[in-house]
């Protein structure tokens, strides 16, 4: 629990649509921390997400404390750091500097990857250079189940927040999974352990319910028309050519 400390999120109307949102509900409930959940209308920003967030008015905003936090990672950071927010204990950075170094510099590549786009190639690229980098951050330990080693750490909320997504967007395009075990086989195997990980499950968050809700929530642009569309923009990214 947070204690004294008052926490809200800022956050789409439809809780979980935004893999940004919802990396940091994964970080809080990874923590133990409870929190307000204020839902924004994307269309119609509040006066209170314009002066927590005026760069960018976006969501995710955390305030703290009647202090804004913007940006996902910034968010997942600062709740590791912030005095007073110790929730059930749990550390999501590594104390290891160099393993602190190295998990931010993947989770930074996994933001510009999926921020950016890109070709096919680069993005299957991208999810080898991933399979590799969870025996690099998985501090030496043989098969260990996370990228943070034996619990979910940084890297694992940075990824593990499109995994939804990944698995709407594979369906409705008729594209099959994303993370494909015949070409990334440990990093499949890991997305699965993520999916059924106990604060991932709590919160409805895991295979079998996020993946439905972003699904339908999917659906509902194919029924107005624009599934076509859909398909324009995602098949170039994830179908190997």
């Amino acid at each position: 629990m947070a204690g004294d400390a008052e926490l809200k999120l800022l956050g789409w109307w439809a809780p979980g649509v935004s893999p940004y949102v919802l990396r940091a509900q994964m970080a809080l409930a990874v923590k133990g921390l409870s929190y307000e959940y204020l839902p924004e209308d994307r269309w119609s920003k509040s006066d209170l997400l314009v002066a927590s967030n005026p760069v960018y008015k976006k969501v995710p905003v955390l305030i703290h404390d009647g202090r804004p936090v913007c940006e996902s990672l910034h968010i997942v950071e600062y709740l590791d750091d912030a005095p007073g927010l110790a929730g059930n204990g749990t550390s999501i950075l590594p104390a290891d500097p160099y393993s602190h170094a190295v998990a931010r510099f993947w989770a930074a590549y996994v933001n510009d990857k999926e921020e950016r786009g890109g070709k096919v190639e680069e993005t299957l690229s991208g999810l080898r250079h991933l399979e590799a980098a969870l025996a690099e951050c998985s501090k030496g330990e043989v098969e260990a189940p996370f990228f943070g080693g034996g619990s979910i750490g940084f890297l694992d909320i940075a990824l593990g927040c499109y995994l939804p997504w990944f698995e709407a967007v594979g369906r409705l395009a008729g594209l099959g999974p994303i993370i494909d075990p015949a070409r990334t086989p440990k990093l499949a195997a890991w997305a699965e352990r993520f999916s059924v990980a106990k604060p991932i499950q709590q919160q409805a968050w895991g295979r079998q319910a996020g993946g439905v809700h972003h699904y339908g929530a999917l659906s509902k642009v194919e029924h107005r028309g624009h599934r076509q569309l859909i398909k324009d923009l995602v098949v170039p990214l994830w179908q190997k050519k």
